[in-house]
């Protein structure tokens, strides 16, 4: 096993001189060859167990406090709950492989680079897990307790990744989706623990002016990740609602798409398929989250047409600034949403025809009725009473669903069991 963790170090400090000599899809197989061999060695190894008076009781957070990505912003809403807690914590900045960095300032004091406590809590998705141990070490988690805070997005959990488990004492998830495909799987502890959402925006300073938009227009907003599957978070599905649901010609409605991480072929998709629609809005450059979080209330309605979600991160922070939503009903976002509090799109359930790793064909994700999507833009941007309703008590049922005291309560109760 030490062989393959230093070949996993060297392929990582080597990297960006690999990537201009070996093409891609053969850099992409070797690193999976590994990966496999790393996961078999994993499901064989004993972790030395839990010894509570080995290190200061306190909780190590490990993950992308950085990263501009959902799963870095996850991190920081999970490192503000451990911050109103009465538990000795530090901040261990993992990286992930993304190029967009938010600023890590206000962590500083937290951040160090030895694990020093007892808890262990990874909060690294489980496709990252074997990559993770590689780099880490065994010694990371010989003597400690240690947690997985997982995300995932469909029924079944990969098989693959069930021998991951066996480095863990238990695994949190942020929604009960992700934490009944993965009990299917394992035996240990799997516990519930939601996101207590913020989204603090200033729209005075990053208002629609300063992102390039129209005052004069109802504007629609799309968000994703193309690094999250785009055919997962359906950005075409949301066009295809919004060019149904008005002519190129109407002056008083707009949609804007924005999107991260994407390359000139995904830009370029999008561009054909807005094409004729000049109240279409792109936006692709980096954003810091208080950007991000003010261009969401700075529009009138945040629309996601995904085909499944293991939490709906954009989805509650538009609802935490009073936004209204469109959503498919389906996955993780009916936990904190329904239909008095949001417009819920109705769907079938299909199987893949193929795989979109690391989703695979054969498993089941939502196809959201886009007429019935195209209904809804209609008559939020119609009907301001039913507006106003929505608008009203979106805000309410997400202060009470993912309030700050429900989930302290939940990871205090259970970090102190362990501790």
């Amino acid at each position: 096993m030490a062989v393959l963790e230093s070949a996993m170090n060297c392929v990582n400090k080597a990297k960006p001189i690999l990537k201009k000599m070996v093409p891609a899809p053969v850099l992409r197989k070797g690193k999976q060859m590994m990966l496999a061999r790393i996961a078999q060695e994993i499901s064989r190894i004993q972790i030395r167990p839990f010894e509570s008076d080995a290190f200061p009781a306190g909780l190590n957070l490990i993950g992308p406090i950085d990263g501009a990505t959902g799963l870095g912003q996850s991190f920081r809403l999970l490192e503000r709950v451990i911050r109103e807690l009465d538990v000795p914590y530090l901040i261990y900045n993992y990286e992930q492989n993304t190029k967009n960095r938010v600023s890590s300032d206000d962590y500083k004091e937290k951040m160090q680079t030895e694990l020093s406590y007892s808890v262990n809590l990874w909060h690294v998705n489980p496709s990252d897990f074997a990559e993770a141990y590689a780099v880490m070490g065994r010694s990371s988690f010989d003597g400690r307790y240690n947690i997985a805070y997982w995300l995932w997005e469909l029924e079944d959990f990969p098989d693959e990744w069930v021998p991951y488990i066996n480095l863990l004492d238990e695994i949190w998830t942020p929604s009960e989706f992700i934490s009944r495909a993965i009990r299917k799987k394992t035996d240990k502890p799997v516990y519930t623990i939601p996101y207590h959402v913020t989204a603090e925006a200033d729209t005075e300073k990053y208002g629609r002016e300063y992102f390039g938009l129209p005052q004069d227009k109802f504007l629609f907003l799309m968000m994703y990740d193309s690094q999250s599957i785009s055919e997962r978070k359906n950005p075409a599905g949301v066009i295809r609602a919004f060019r149904q649901a008005f002519a190129p010609d109407r002056t008083d409605v707009g949609l804007v798409i924005k999107v991260n991480s994407a390359d000139e072929k995904e830009l370029g998709r999008i561009r054909k398929d807005t094409a004729g629609y000049e109240n279409i809005y792109l936006i692709s450059r980096n954003l810091e989250r208080i950007e991000v979080n003010s261009l969401t209330a700075c529009v009138d309605v945040f629309v996601s047409l995904h085909r499944a979600e293991g939490f709906g991160l954009v989805l509650a922070e538009a609802m935490q600034n009073g936004v209204p939503t469109i959503a498919t009903n389906w996955s993780a976002n009916t936990e904190f949403m329904d239909s008095g509090c949001a417009c819920m799109v109705s769907c079938r359930l299909k199987e893949l025809e193929k795989d979109y790793p690391p989703y695979k064909k054969g498993n089941r994700w939502a196809d959201p009725s886009i007429e019935e999507a195209a209904e809804y833009m209609k008559r939020l941007a119609l009907d301001k009473e039913y507006y106003q309703r929505i608008a009203k008590r979106s805000r309410e049922h997400i202060q009470k669903t993912l309030g700050m005291e429900k989930i302290k309560t939940l990871a205090k109760r259970r970090l102190e069991e362990i501790l």
